[in-house]
């Protein structure tokens, strides 16, 4: 797991920046979009670490997301529920867009991906800001959108700079140094972010754990709940906490080996 560093970032930003201004979208959250034509794309890279092809896939942002309204908004806690497309609208869309990536691997092998996330305000139906991509929820792509929003969100960077470094490049925001731990993070080196996203069919919420405390106890906390399990050799962990729809913007502690970070429902 790689984290974005200050200096990282900087440098990051200053070649993203040149890359141009990302358009505002007025695609309706109710009606399936149409796709690129089948076999018409072609991703950067495979696996975890691919990327979107630019013709296809640029990226495009939510006009309601302006540096102005960011407490309204995207730092406001359960704010991205209110504006993610229905099921039944984008699961078609998946469909398609597998078919203009000429993906031919079950649907569950793919996470259908807002390439500028909604905690950053990207466009939240728009064809030009999602694509298939492959190993399903969640990914390294995940803590990066985590990062950037908290950068955004604690005003050490700008919402534009962060849209246009996440549709540039996130790969390279992925796999660049580790920030500072954070004061009150367990010991010195001992990092994790967590991010968690209610599962409707199971009624249970999956809390994304992020470190660099590989093969170690996780326990999740808050609302009087408590869940333990484990990360993978790679410092992942996917918890499934038990907790009603209407627990949503309560805050839950996550403790990994000896890295402590919080999150919300």
């Amino acid at each position: 797991m790689a984290w974005l560093g200050s200096a990282a970032a900087l440098a990051v930003l200053a070649s993203a920046a040149s890359s141009g201004a990302l358009v505002y979208s007025t695609a309706s959250n109710n009606r399936v979009q149409p796709q690129p034509r089948p076999n018409s794309c072609r991703a950067i890279g495979s696996g975890l670490y691919s990327r979107p092809d630019p013709r296809c896939t640029p990226g495009a942002l939510n006009p309601q997301v302006r540096q102005a309204t960011i407490g309204s908004t995207i730092c406001r806690r359960g704010w991205t529920s209110t504006v993610r497309p229905p099921e039944g609208v984008t699961e078609a869309e998946k469909r398609a867009s597998m078919t203009a990536y000429g993906d031919r691997q079950p649907l569950s092998h793919y996470e259908y991906d807002h390439l500028v996330p909604l905690e950053l305000g990207g466009a939240t139906n728009d064809p030009r800001n999602l694509w298939p991509e492959p190993g399903g929820a969640p990914n390294p792509k995940d803590a990066v959108e985590a990062e950037l929003n908290q950068k955004v969100c604690d005003g050490q960077m700008s919402l534009a700079s962060a849209q246009r470094a996440i549709a540039a490049n996130w790969v390279s925001l992925a796999r660049r140094g580790p920030s500072p731990p954070a004061p009150g993070n367990g010991s010195p080196g001992a990092r994790c972010s967590a991010s968690a996203q209610y599962n409707s069919h199971y009624s249970d919420y999956d809390v994304y754990v992020y470190s660099n405390q590989p093969d170690a106890t996780v326990t999740v906390s808050g609302g009087g709940e408590t869940r333990s399990w484990h990360t993978n050799s790679s410092g992942y962990a996917d918890v499934f906490f038990y907790a009603s729809q209407s627990a949503a913007d309560e805050r839950i502690t996550v403790r990994v080996g000896a890295a402590t970070c919080s999150t919300t429902l």
